[in-house]
């Protein structure tokens, strides 16, 4: 295992089996390492720019000891800087008591401490007793800028002036996302919670799809959830095989249930809405439960599938919910969800899509901030208002399937400690996206690249 011969360093040797070291679990020098080796090189989705809809609108994102201060400056921009007063440091905006974040509107910032004030562009407008310095000050007086910038609806951050610019980091994800057009979509609901594991094991809960039979038991009457996942440079993505006679919707979120589609699907889109309270919406739900009077017995799976988004489709239509048209092919290159680097996951679909994020929590590696947010398309001047509702792990919190993905969460922490476990082995097909995550981070950490099981 020590042999450097052994180690994984490119996409195309992650076809083969691989062992992670634990270490990029547990261990609290690691976790201290992320800070300056990654949380303050990568780019972070930091908030919705719809959370910034006037001038002086502002957010806040925290990770590990840095805060960001994200300010709607004027109609077209975005700024961030660094949530500190230049004079001692105090941050310039706190989080209340409870919540994920800090947000409101101001016309510019005033440090409790000592009543320095700063203006939307960061630029300092007083200093009580400035003469006191003598000129001393000059040009190191306002708030640090944080590169900035949007894609997908999101606010990106990046704390490295010298780093890539969003689109090349980001590559290929633009152009396999865009075509869905995720920045009309809305917040439906947005949860977060601090989860009693390592942030990587929060995420890899949800990047592959070989845990389904298992922790979903439910699903398995609805048909065989086999999935694949594919690296794509920093990123990898995941999604379904399709089954034979239907197009390549079905590598896509939008699945078929086996047997008779008219009914099976319509129990399955019942089961989602109702036990995960996401993965579908009202309209979807509605229009499969109308198939069994709309189709006749013995339908093919793939005229039901059609039948069944048509349907749905022009339902949303007359409410003025208008889904992007995306080609079936390009729903099935781009699956069911993309992962990425390093802790946040789009899946995506072409009216609904469910998000997670995870990062560390004070820099305990065995503790997780962990976020859930459900997007959808809602008619203009429909969309809801929702704020971060804090939620413990629990069903009655985040519903029964999620539920079921937390079960494993902490249960895993603590066996990664195990003197019996030598690290995770993943499975090189359909768990490629957790192995590919090491792999990029060992890129930034110097450590903890895949290695080869011989």
């Amino acid at each position: 295992m020590n042999d450097r011969g052994n180690i994984i360093e490119s996409v195309e040797e992650l076809t083969e089996a691989v062992c992670i070291p634990v270490e990029a679990y547990i261990s609290p020098e690691y976790a201290r390492a992320e800070q300056d080796l990654l949380w303050r090189k990568v780019w972070l989705q930091a908030g919705r720019v719809e959370d910034l809809p006037e001038v002086g609108s502002f957010i806040t994102f925290d990770v590990m000891d840095d805060s960001i201060l994200v300010v709607r400056t004027d109609a077209n921009t975005l700024q961030a800087y660094h949530n500190v007063c230049p004079h001692r440091g105090r941050k310039l905006v706190d989080t209340p008591a409870g919540k994920r974040n800090a947000a409101g509107r101001k016309p510019g910032f005033v440090c409790a401490y000592h009543g320095w004030r700063f203006d939307l562009d960061g630029e300092n407008t007083h200093i009580p007793h400035q003469e006191d310095w003598q000129g001393a000050l000059s040009g190191c007086d306002g708030l640090v800028k944080v590169k900035t910038d949007t894609w997908g609806g999101w606010v990106w951050i990046n704390m490295d002036p010298d780093s890539e610019s969003l689109q090349e980091f980001l590559a290929p994800i633009p152009e396999m996302l865009d075509p869905f057009e995720l920045q009309n979509m809305r917040v439906r609901w947005r949860k977060w919670g601090i989860f009693d594991c390592n942030w990587k094991v929060a995420l890899e809960a949800f990047n592959e799809t070989y845990h389904v039979a298992t922790t979903h038991p439910e699903f398995n009457k609805f048909g065989e959830f086999r999935g694949w996942a594919k690296a794509q440079g920093k990123h990898s993505h995941i999604g379904y095989e399709a089954p034979k006679d239907v197009d390549e919707n079905q590598k896509g979120k939008l699945r078929l249930g086996t047997g008779d589609a008219r009914i099976s699907t319509a129990e399955m889109q019942e089961f989602t809405w109702e036990k995960a309270n996401t993965n579908t919406t009202q309209t979807l739900v509605d229009a499969a439960r109308r198939l069994k009077d709309e189709l006749p017995e013995g339908t093919p799976p793939g005229e039901v599938l059609q039948h069944w988004l048509k349907s749905a489709r022009e339902t949303d239509e007359a409410r003025g919910v208008v889904w992007p048209t995306v080609d079936p092919s390009h729903v099935g290159k781009t699956g069911t969800a993309w992962q990425v680097f390093p802790n946040f996951q789009i899946g995506h679909a072409v009216n609904n899509m469910l998000c997670y994020s995870a990062r560390p929590y004070k820099g305990d590696p065995d503790k997780c901030i962990f976020e859930g947010a459900v997007y959808e398309l809602f008619p203009a001047g429909e969309e809801p208002q929702t704020e971060w509702e804090y939620s413990e792990a629990t069903e009655e919190a985040w519903c029964y399937v999620l539920s079921q993905d937390f079960s494993n969460m902490a249960a895993v922490q603590q066996g990664m400690k195990s003197l019996g476990f030598m690290g995770p082995r993943p499975n090189p097909y359909m768990e490629r996206s957790t192995a590919n995550l090491h792999r990029n981070l060992a890129k930034y950490m110097g450590e903890g690249a895949p290695r080869k099981i011989q």
